[in-house]
């Protein structure tokens, strides 16, 4: 099984057949149905400059399946779940970031509908900005 940006879920076969990959992922389907998130986070503290969040940026190249990772929250999104072997987490997203913008459009306050809708309807390679809160 692999979830999506919209966190539908699809069903992959692995090994087997022409053009198979030598290498599987034995991590189980992600299901996150609770928030990842230990507390709300604000727009404005996410933009607060010397605030405790660092910007990345990730270039994810979707599969057959989608780009492994599940969008959800409002203004901010963030990022709940991402699949261990999928392209986003080579890419090197993590579960809580907050999502900033997709192909360079701010998203900051938009809820997780529209923000996996544009990432679904978009081209299948996807930017996206996120901060990441530091370490202590």
């Amino acid at each position: 099984m692999r979830s999506r940006s919209d966190g539908s879920r699809y069903s992959r076969r692995v090994g087997g057949g022409p053009g198979a990959s030598s290498s599987s992922c034995s991590a189980p389907a992600l299901s996150n149905p609770k928030s990842v998130l230990k507390r709300p986070v604000s727009t404005e503290e996410l933009q607060t400059p010397g605030g405790p969040y660092i910007r990345k940026t990730f270039t994810i190249v979707g599969d057959a399946v989608g780009w492994g990772f599940v969008v959800r929250g409002n203004q901010p999104c963030h990022i709940q779940a991402v699949e261990p072997c999928g392209p986003a987490a080579a890419a090197g997203m993590k579960v809580c970031q907050f999502v900033v913008s997709v192909n360079g459009l701010n998203v900051l306050h938009l809820d997780y509908r529209t923000v996996s809708h544009l990432i679904l309807t978009g081209p299948r390679t996807v930017v996206m900005e996120v901060m990441e809160e530091t370490e202590h």
